[in-house]
């Protein structure tokens, strides 16, 4: 594959994978590169086909090896103020902004390009390539691409997931699931206010009590000081509801998440939202079709992989940077560890905070220090 990572970046930036298009055509572009190498490819499709993850196996066909994973996928750019094209990857200074080069276009570009090196080792361990749809819509992709590698008997020691950490290993990060919900009521002139079901009224009343929920978590813990935020977070985002100032509403709809440790149990915030959905709708008056339904969008577990791990003693010897980290945002490490039986970790070039924001970007350096990963990584399976 003769381009460098730089040079990879730059044409990967240039397809627009934002989540809710479709990121065939970028894979459509790296799948001849590996296979013009003998790398022989896995595609792994959405229901409609408009998706589609990629897995290629380098190296011996035997147990082990590791798994090097990232999401094809970005979020948008809508609204947002760039100085630059977002899809024209721009140096400026030791900077290369676009769309998805930290998060994490720059990871994948550096793993694609290291495919040549892994080839001329001698491998006695496999590499195996994993590269994802919508992990920013919560794993669609991921989930079938793990699913599939499974049975194919890909069984790593363990599995390097590159999101942004500034090449520094991550041994855990939260659990995220996130919810839809929507309160109907019923509609009348307002001047007839009181005889109607408010549903704005009784979806302010459940944002309220998430918020407390929030405000418990905070205060009595559990904690973990190893993450910036060390308690578990629940978030009101988006909330839409009524059609005129002198209609009352009859639909109200709210999406909120939480942000779990991964000690704390999913199940158990599961039933406490369930709990405040179920005091707000006693609140309702008992007539046809008044409701609140709840539907979960999204659901990345955490991991919290121990420091004396196979995983993070090994990655972190490939890494310069020192130390371990711990990231409240999420990733598809819980997929690979819970479908692959293996522990995985977070490895990846950028800084999250440079991520889904105008102008993002990854320096320079960060990619000659991922692509010396890289290197290491192979040398690290070789005979």
């Amino acid at each position: 594959m003769a381009i460098t990572t730089v040079e990879l970046l730059e044409r990967l930036v240039a397809f627009d994978t934002t989540s809710r298009d479709s990121n065939v055509p970028l894979l459509d572009f790296v799948e001849p590169l590996l296979t013009e190498l003998g790398v022989t490819c896995h595609r792994v499709w959405s229901e409609d086909r408009t998706h589609s993850n990629l897995w290629a196996s380098i190296g011996p066909d035997v147990p082990g090896g590791v798994v090097v994973s990232g999401h094809t996928d970005c979020v948008p750019v809508d609204g947002q103020s760039w100085t630059t094209d977002p899809f024209v990857l721009t140096e400026v200074g030791d900077r290369l902004l676009g769309r998805g080069t930290s998060d994490m276009k720059a990871f994948i570009a550096s793993a694609l390009v290291a495919v040549d090196r892994w080839l001329a080792m001698d491998l006695a361990r496999p590499i195996h390539l994993a590269l994802s749809y919508d992990e920013e819509l919560g794993g669609a992709g991921a989930r079938l691409m793990v699913a599939d590698m499974a049975a194919a008997g890909v069984r790593p020691e363990y599995c390097i997931i590159g999101e942004p950490s500034s090449m520094q290993v991550v041994t855990a990060n939260k659990g995220i699931e996130t919810f839809v919900a929507t309160v109907t009521g019923t509609e009348s002139h307002s001047s007839l206010a009181p005889r109607a079901v408010n549903a704005v009224e009784y979806a302010a009343r459940m944002v309220t009590a998430l918020s407390d929920l929030a405000s418990g978590r905070a205060a009595a813990g559990p904690f973990d000081d190893g993450f910036d935020l060390p308690h578990t977070t629940i978030h009101t985002g988006v909330f839409h509801g009524g059609t005129a100032l002198n209609i009352v509403p009859r639909l109200c709809e709210l999406e909120f998440e939480y942000r779990y440790l991964p000690v704390e149990d999913a199940a158990e915030l599961r039933a406490s939202v369930d709990r405040i959905v179920a005091d707000v709708a006693a609140m309702m008056p008992d007539e046809d079709g008044v409701g609140i339904v709840i539907e979960k969008r999204a659901d990345l577990p955490g991991i919290n992989t121990p420091l004396d791990s196979p995983a993070v003693l090994a990655a972190g010897k490939l890494t310069p940077v020192p130390g371990n980290g711990k990231v409240a945002y999420g990733t598809e490490a819980g997929l690979f560890r819970d479908a692959l039986e293996a522990p995985a970790v977070i490895c990846g070039p950028g800084a999250i905070a440079a991520a889904h924001k105008p102008d993002e970007y990854v320096e320079m350096d960060q990619l000659r220090v991922c692509d010396d990963f890289m290197t290491a990584l192979g040398e690290s399976l070789s005979r």
